[in-house]
Parts: C-alpha cells; sequence; structure tokens
C-alpha cells in the first residue's frame, strides 16, 4: 500500500472533529456496500448544525418502561425473534453496539448493524438436563449469538421501521465460517486452525475508516463450554462488512485474544492504524494495536490487511507508557528467579512457563502476557471513546464492588505530542460516579458532535434500588456537558425498563435520530422485574430490542 497516499493525520483530526457520525456519513450510498473506497472529500462536507444536547433531563425512575424526555419517542426496530428478512432470519439475543449505514446517503433509510453480546443459552431455550444444553438448545444459542443487519427506514408519518422484505437483512451467527489473520493463524496455540466456527458474545464494535465493522468478543467462556467449542477460537476481534456478503468474515489474531470491551480507531501521525480496546472481565487492561503498514483511502477495504501485521501493546498506568506484548519480553520475564506471579492470574509461574513458547501464544493468551509484563489490571475497562477534538481516548471502568469500586469512573488518555503511535501518555481521571456526578457505573461511551459524552451505565441488575446505588433507581443513559456553563453533573436522557440497561448508543449522521439497544438481565440474575417490554401486542416476557429515538431538532 505504500505506493498510495495516506491519509495526513491533520486531515484526519479534521474528520474526527465533524464528530463520530460523520464516519458513517463517509460510508454513505451503495457503492460503499459494494465495497468501493469512499473519497476523502466526503470526511468534511456534512453541512448541519446539530444540538443532540437540547433536552429537558429527566429524573431517576423505577418504570417497567423506557421513559425518555418530553418531546421524544422510541421506535422499537427490532427484538429478539423479529423476523428480519424474507428469508426467516430472526433477530438475535442481546443486542449491543449499533451502526447505521445510510442509504444513498440518506438520513432516514439505511442498514443498521447490531451486535449481539449474550453470553448465555437464552432464557426461552429451555432448561438444562442433568446441567448440560441439547444438540437443539445448543443449534439455539448459536444461532442467536452475532450480529443482526437489519434495513430501517423513517415513514412519512415519522415512524421509524424495519423492512422485513429487505434483500439487504442477514444475520452473523455462531455457525458461519471465520478465517484466522495474522501470527495466531495455523499455530499451536489456536490447534492449528485457519477457519474457525462462528461468533459469540459480541458486545463491543467500531466502524473501521474503511466502512467495515470490527466486533469484540467478551465474555465467551460459558457459552463455550455449554456448546463445546474451541476455546481458543473466541474472544477475539473480528471483521465484517454491512452491506457486502462476499466480504470474508475475518478473525484479527493480531489484535489479541482476551475477554474484549470496547474499542476505538484512529490514525498515528504516520498514518498507521491504531486500534485502542479495553476488556469487558474485571482486571483486564487497556490495549492498543499499532499496524505496521499506512493507511490509504484509496485502497478501501483492502485496508484490512493492515489489521493482519503490527504491534499489541498494553498500558502501564502508573508510568504512563506502552508495553509491548513480545515473547522475549514475556519469557524473561518468567525466567527471572525474582519473578512472582500477579494475583489477578491465579496461576503458577510454572503453568505460565509452559504457556508460552511463540508470539501466537502471546496474542493468543493476551491477557496473562500484559500482566506478566506489568501492565494495569483495572475495573473492567468496557468502554472507549475518542474526543472528537482533540483525539485523546477516554475510558469507561465501569466497577469493581471488591475493590471498592461501586459507582465506576472515566479515565483519559492523552498520548505524547498527540501521536497515538507513541509509547508514553499522560493519564487522569475524567469524571468519577456517584450522587455528586449524577451517574454510576458506566459502560459504552460515545462523543456527539459538540463534544458531548454519552454514556449508558451498566448498574448490576440485582443491586438496582439497593444500598449507595438506590438513588440512581434503573439504569439510565447520560450525557455529560462539554460545556461547563451547564455544570459538571451528568444530565439523564433515558430511563431502562425495569432490569434493563442500555448499551450502544449511536446517531444517524445527520444526529437527529439516536439508536439505542436495551439488554435485558441474563438468566439466574435475580432483578425486578421488566414486565413484557418492549410491550407489543404478543409479547409475554421482557425482550432485548434495539429502538430508534427521534425528538432531536437541528
Amino acid at each position: 500500500m505504500s505506493e498510495k497516499k495516506p491519509i495526513s493525520r491533520r486531515t484526519f483530526l479534521a474528520y474526527l472533529g465533524t464528530g463520530a457520525a460523520a464516519i458513517v456519513a463517509a460510508s454513505s450510498g451503495l457503492g460503499a456496500f459494494q465495497g468501493k473506497a469512499f473519497a476523502a472529500d466526503t470526511l468534511f462536507s456534512l453541512q448541519t448544525n446539530k444540538i443532540t444536547d437540547a433536552f429537558q433531563p429527566i429524573e431517576p425512575a423505577s418504570s417497567g418502561e423506557l421513559l425518555l424526555p418530553k418531546g421524544f419517542k422510541a421506535h422499537v426496530l427490532a427484538a429478539y425473534g423479529d423476523s428480519i428478512n424474507p428469508k426467516g432470519d430472526v433477530f438475535g439475543y442481546g443486542s449491543s453496539f449499533t451502526r447505521f449505514f445510510p442509504i444513498d446517503g440518506s438520513n432516514v433509510k439505511g442498514l443498521l448493524w447490531v451486535n449481539h453480546a449474550s453470553d448465555h443459552h437464552g432464557p426461552h431455550n429451555g432448561r438444562r438436563t442433568d446441567g448440560q444444553l441439547s444438540l437443539a438448545q445448543i443449534k439455539a444459542t448459536l444461532a442467536n449469538q452475532g450480529a443482526s443487519i437489519i434495513e430501517i427506514y423513517r415513514d412519512q408519518d415519522g415512524d421509524w421501521k424495519m423492512d422485513t422484505e429487505s434483500a439487504n437483512a442477514r444475520r452473523i451467527t455462531g455457525y458461519d465460517p471465520f478465517e484466522l489473520t495474522g501470527p495466531a493463524r495455523g499455530s499451536q496455540s489456536v490447534h492449528g486452525a485457519a477457519t474457525v466456527q462462528g461468533t459469540v458474545a459480541c458486545g463491543s464494535g467500531v466502524q473501521t475508516l474503511w466502512s467495515t465493522v470490527l466486533c469484540g468478543e467478551g465474555r465467551f467462556g460459558a457459552i463455550g463450554r455449554d456448546t463445546g467449542l474451541d476455546q481458543t477460537h473466541y474472544g477475539w476481534i473480528w471483521e465484517g462488512h454491512p452491506g457486502d456478503r462476499s466480504f470474508q468474515l475475518r478473525k484479527h489474531t493480531a489484535l489479541g485474544r482476551f475477554q474484549h470491551g470496547g474499542a476505538a480507531m484512529t490514525l498515528s501521525k504516520d498514518s498507521r492504524v491504531v486500534v485502542y480496546m479495553g476488556g469487558s472481565a474485571a482486571h483486564e487492561c487497556i490495549y492498543k494495536f499499532v499496524s505496521k503498514g499506512t493507511y490509504a483511502a484509496s485502497a478501501g477495504k483492502a485496508n484490512a490487511e493492515l489489521l493482519t501485521e503490527g504491534k499489541l501493546y498494553a498500558a502501564d498506568l502508573e508510568k504512563g507508557q506502552w508495553i509491548e506484548l513480545t515473547i522475549e519480553a514475556v519469557r524473561r520475564t518468567l525466567d527471572d528467579s525474582d519473578f512472582r506471579v500477579p494475583s489477578p492470574l491465579n496461576k503458577r509461574k510454572e503453568t505460565l512457563t509452559d504457556l508460552f513458547r511463540e508470539q501466537a501464544d502471546v496474542l493468543t493468551h493476551a491477557h496473562e502476557a500484559a500482566v506478566i509484563l506489568g501492565a494495569t489490571p483495572t475495573d473492567r475497562p468496557a468502554g472507549l471513546a475518542l474526543h472528537p477534538s482533540d483525539g485523546s481516548l477516554y475510558v469507561s471502568h465501569t466497577s469493581h464492588a471488591r475493590h471498592g469500586n461501586i459507582h465506576g469512573y472515566m479515565n483519559r488518555v492523552i498520548e505524547k505530542n498527540g501521536d497515538p503511535g507513541a509509547d508514553s501518555f499522560d493519564f487522569d481521571v475524567a469524571s468519577a460516579g456517584g450522587s455528586s456526578s449524577g451517574y454510576s457505573c458506566p459502560e459504552s461511551m460515545s462523543f456527539d458532535s459538540n463534544g458531548n459524552l454519552w454514556t449508558a451505565s451498566d448498574m448490576p441488575a440485582d443491586k438496582l434500588n439497593q444500598g449507595t446505588i438506590a438513588a440512581f433507581k434503573n439504569n439510565g443513559l447520560y450525557l455529560l456537558p462539554a460545556s461547563k456553563k451547564q455544570g459538571g453533573s451528568a444530565l439523564q436522557f433515558a430511563s431502562a425498563p425495569g432490569s434493563a440497561h442500555f448499551a450502544g448508543q449511536s446517531f444517524a449522521p445527520d444526529e437527529r435520530t439516536l439508536f439505542l439497544s436495551v439488554q435485558q438481565p441474563e438468566p439466574g440474575e435475580s432483578a425486578p422485574s421488566s414486565g413484557a417490554w418492549p410491550n407489543r401486542p404478543g409479547d409475554r416476557v421482557p425482550l432485548p430490542a434495539v429502538v430508534a429515538i427521534s425528538g432531536f431538532h437541528a
């Protein structure tokens, strides 16, 4: 790709400054779905005056309904089990990350990508027999994983709907074949596999610069055990294309295997692709992948090859250093007689020594390698977002009650010289949850074009309306205003129904519509009832769903 002209860092920051939604605008038109590279000029052509922070905040509530400020309306696009196309494919379980891809540049018609984050076999698949799932239950479990790509539109009455006759709508499930790319492909670490079966526990995602989607496999362990899948084939970042069925689904082993949380993509000053990653488990670290090659807008989706080779780092927050994860460094550390295994790993030194033989082992066991080398375990760094003005990285640490972190907090990573490719950074607390800030347990995060930070809370379902989080009542969606004139406290925009929580908030390009996933508690969690939300005719139990929220005005 060296012969192609790379996009400059300055140009990219100008593009980023138009807001995360501009990434979506760049993919306008079916040409993007057909795999054509978008022109760099379209990144700067969005001419709107967005005011997505114009609403009257609501108060915390304990309702079984989805509550919004006056003047806003939630349209249920799809819920678990809904048919999405003439083929009969159905919407999966545990909706999470969302991203809208316009058709022909429209703000009111497009494809909506929705991840499915369930880490359980599902409440509607029946009880286990002698602790085991039947073959039918395994089939249903895997069919509900992955992602749904649905076609949606806004009708003449202003209501958002799903087009169930769409030829573009499709599913990606736990049965689709995925190619492995990068150093771990075909290695002993993945038992020689070059192709693996399906994907599971897909909570997080990010749109790439070339209009594909990267999805992170999160808490995959339980599903892997329940279904008998090879655990080393899950826990990766995978890539798909919203409209191009011929694009080969692939898992990028160079980005590391762990319980993935949020992700964010940007460029270094020398135009290398940088992918920041967090984790969905306690004691996880913050990671960064830097590609070997450089990005060229004209290369289109061929830029996906950049994710097959590069360096993987983990953050030492105390020293402000990015630690490169290499087999040489891991072996050197394990061979040191003074080395003591850090408590988060809960493994013997001899076990770890046997585990790490080659670089593929480091990528397959990235969390263990990161902690061995001195990266900082944190309290579930589940949400990531890049600030639209300065490109600094915001990370939400949802909570860790045993550490006394009840309400969670947000950190900010500021790379040296403003270069995401740097090997050092500054690190500070951007906001701490609690009564003074007006939110608790932040998880998914996103910025709008005004620099306001939107975050969805993930207070434990079995702890709602109890103890020190009682004042927040149900989970919610909050806006942390960019302007100091609006004060430092979060403004609550939405209250989740019953024991549900929100995830995957994202805007249409004109920021007049917000897409939002509603997740229901996993089976077995003791939690207040969500009634039968979304309360459509025939709904008898609470269902995970995705909604379009209208009422924003430019």
